[in-house]
C-alpha cells in the first residue's frame, strides 16, 4: 500500500491587540481556550489525513495512554463508535465528545502527564494573563523563560513604554510585571543622575493607572536589597531579581501576586465596610434624643426598634422634654414607609417639634406648624405621619393629649390595671388635610400613674405565631396589664412587653417600632 503524506495545516495565531503597534506582542492562547503548545519555530504540525487509508499504518498506534493520535475526541474510542450521539444504552454522550478536533491538551511541569482517562486528570490551573512592561521584551530573559516552560499556564502580553502599556492594559490583565528601569513618566530615558529624580516614579505611575491590578517589580541584582523592598512598601505585591529568574519561579510569583491583591482588596472593602458601618451607627445614635427632665420627678425609659435589616433609625421618632414652667411634653410619632428617607424625615420631625416646644408653642398651634415642615419635606406628596402629643402640667396630676391618627396612650394607675385613654375626638394624620385641626383633650392623671406611648408596629404583630388575628391596642394592654399586675415597671416592663409581642408573633416585627414609659409616684 503506497504511503500517504498528511497535508500540512495552518498554525493557530496568536492572540492579538488591535489597539497594540508593531512593538507590543501577545503571546499565548486566549482566555477562553485551552493552551496550546509551544511550536519550534518554522516547524509546521501535520494533520489528520484527508483520505484516511482502509487499515491503519505503521505510525497509526495508540499512544502511551491508550489513545490514537488522529482520534479527536482522544478517549480511545472507535470511529464506529461515533456514527451516533448515543451510548449503547440509549445515554446520550457528554459534551467532552463533541470537542473541538484541533482541542489538545499539554503537559507541563505543574500538569505532568498521566495514564489515566482525561476525565480523571486534576484540573490544571487557571491561565492568567501578565502583562510585561520592559524597554525590549522580545529578548527579555523573562519572555524566554516564560516561553521555554511547558504547559503555558501563564499568558503574557508584552509593552515596552508605559504609553502600549496603557492600550494593553484591559480587565482581562491579571498581574503587570514591571521593569524599574524604564524611564520616569515623560522622560525617554532614564536619569543620568539617579538622585536627581524618584527611583520609583514608573511603579507610582503603574499603581495610579492599574490600582486593582496586581503589580511585580523587575530589578537587577546590583540593587534588589534596595529597590526591591520599597517597591513593596510603595504598592508592589513583590519584586523579583532578574538574573535569578526561572519559569517555575516567575510562574508562581505571578500567582502569589495575583492571590495577594486579591486578599488585599477584599480586606480593604471590609475594613472600609466596618468604617462606614460604626459612621452611620454613630450618626443614628447621635439622631435618637436624650430627654430633657431636668428638675422633673419623672421616670423616663424607652425602647427602639427599627424595622429596616441593619438599620439603627427608622421612620418612628419621639422626644421629651421639660420647659421652664415646669410642664413636661412628650410625643411619639411614625412616619409612613420603612426606608432611609422616612427616616431622615422623622428626625427633622423630632427637631421641629423640640424647638417649637422650647419656643412656647403647643397643642393645635404647634401641629400646624409643624404639618407645614412635614410638607415640605417630604418628597413624595403622598407622604405622612402620625403622632401622640402629651402635655403634662407642672405638678403631674393632670395632662392634655392631641392625636393625629396615632394610637392612644396607655395610662396604668394602682388598683386600677391599664386601659387606654379616649380617643374619639382623634384628628388626622400630618399631610393627609391641608386645614386640619387637632383638638386637645384634657384628664386627670392623679398621684401615681404609667404612661405608655407606643407606635402601630407595637401593636400589628400576630396573635397566635404569625398565624392569628392582628394584636392591636386591647391585647397589648392585656399584656401590659399583666407584667404591671407580677410588679414590673421602667425598663423591664418595655422589654418583656416587647419580647412577649415578638413571641405571639412568632418572630421579628416587619414595622418600625417605639415605645417610652413616663412613670410618676
Amino acid at each position: 500500500m503506497p504511503m500517504h503524506i498528511p497535508r500540512p495545516r495552518a498554525v493557530p495565531s496568536v492572540e492579538s491587540d488591535p489597539a497594540a503597534d508593531s512593538g507590543a506582542w501577545t503571546y499565548g492562547a486566549p482566555a477562553e481556550e485551552a493552551p496550546r503548545p509551544r511550536e519550534a519555530a518554522g516547524a509546521v504540525p501535520p494533520a489528520a489525513p484527508a483520505n484516511p487509508p482502509a487499515g491503519p499504518s505503521a505510525g497509526d498506534g495508540p499512544t502511551d495512554d491508550g489513545t490514537r493520535p488522529d482520534d479527536p475526541h482522544h478517549d480511545g474510542t472507535r470511529p464506529d463508535d461515533q456514527r451516533d450521539d448515543r451510548h449503547r444504552d440509549g445515554t446520550r454522550r457528554g459534551t467532552a465528545h463533541h470537542a473541538d478536533p484541533r482541542h489538545e491538551e499539554h503537559t507541563s511541569p505543574e500538569n505532568p502527564a498521566s495514564s489515566a482517562p482525561a476525565a480523571e486528570k486534576a484540573p490544571a490551573p487557571a491561565q492568567l494573563t501578565l502583562l510585561l512592561i520592559e524597554a525590549d521584551p522580545g529578548g527579555s530573559a523573562v519572555m524566554s523563560e516564560l516561553l521555554d516552560s511547558g504547559g503555558r499556564s501563564v499568558r503574557v502580553r508584552t509593552a515596552r513604554n508605559l504609553t502600549e502599556a496603557e492600550r494593553l492594559l484591559t480587565d482581562d490583565v491579571n498581574c503587570i510585571l514591571l521593569d524599574l528601569d524604564l524611564p520616569a513618566p515623560g522622560r525617554t530615558a532614564p536619569s543620568e543622575d539617579g538622585t536627581a529624580e524618584d527611583e520609583l516614579a514608573v511603579l507610582k505611575h503603574v499603581l495610579r493607572i492599574a490600582p486593582r491590578h496586581a503589580v511585580l517589580a523587575l530589578t537587577s541584582s546590583g540593587d534588589a536589597e534596595r529597590r526591591g523592598p520599597e517597591a513593596v512598601r510603595v504598592g508592589a505585591q513583590d519584586y523579583l531579581v532578574r538574573d535569578e529568574l526561572d519559569g517555575r519561579l516567575l510562574r508562581r510569583a505571578v500567582r502569589y501576586a495575583v492571590e495577594r491583591k486579591r486578599s488585599d482588596t477584599a480586606e480593604r472593602r471590609l475594613t472600609e465596610s466596618r468604617m462606614r458601618a460604626q459612621e452611620n451607627a454613630r450618626l443614628e445614635r447621635g439622631l435618637l434624643p436624650t430627654p430633657i427632665l431636668d428638675g422633673s420627678p419623672l421616670r423616663f425609659a424607652a425602647r427602639y426598634r427599627p424595622g429596616r435589616s441593619r438599620a439603627l433609625l427608622g421612620g418612628d421618632f419621639y422626644d421629651t422634654v421639660r420647659t421652664p414652667d415646669g410642664a413636661v411634653h412628650v410625643m411619639i410619632g411614625d412616619v409612613a414607609g420603612h426606608g432611609p428617607d422616612e427616616a431622615a424625615l422623622g428626625v427633622e420631625l423630632r427637631i421641629a417639634w423640640r424647638a417649637l416646644t422650647l419656643a412656647g408653642l403647643s397643642g393645635d398651634d404647634l401641629l400646624t406648624t409643624l404639618q407645614k415642615v412635614l410638607e415640605h419635606e417630604r418628597h413624595s406628596e403622598e407622604t405622612f405621619a402620625t403622632l401622640c402629643q402629651v402635655d403634662i402640667a407642672p405638678d403631674g396630676r393632670s395632662a392634655g393629649v392631641c392625636l393625629a391618627g396615632h394610637p392612644p396612650p396607655l395610662i396604668a394607675r394602682p388598683g386600677e390595671g391599664a386601659h387606654l385613654l379616649p380617643y374619639e375626638e382623634n384628628g388626622p394624620a400630618l399631610g393627609l388635610l391641608p386645614d386640619a385641626r387637632w383638638p386637645r383633650n384634657e384628664m386627670w392623671l392623679g398621684d401615681a400613674w404609667s404612661l405608655m406611648l407606643y407606635t402601630d408596629g407595637l401593636i400589628e404583630g400576630r396573635d397566635g405565631g404569625g398565624q392569628g388575628e392582628r394584636l392591636g391596642e386591647d391585647g397589648m394592654a392585656d399584656l401590659v396589664r399583666h407584667h404591671l399586675a407580677a410588679g414590673l415597671s421602667g425598663e423591664p416592663l418595655l422589654r418583656e412587653t416587647l419580647a412577649e409581642v415578638r413571641s405571639l408573633n412568632g418572630g421579628e416585627l416587619t414595622d418600625d417600632v417605639a415605645v417610652l414609659l413616663l412613670e410618676r409616684g
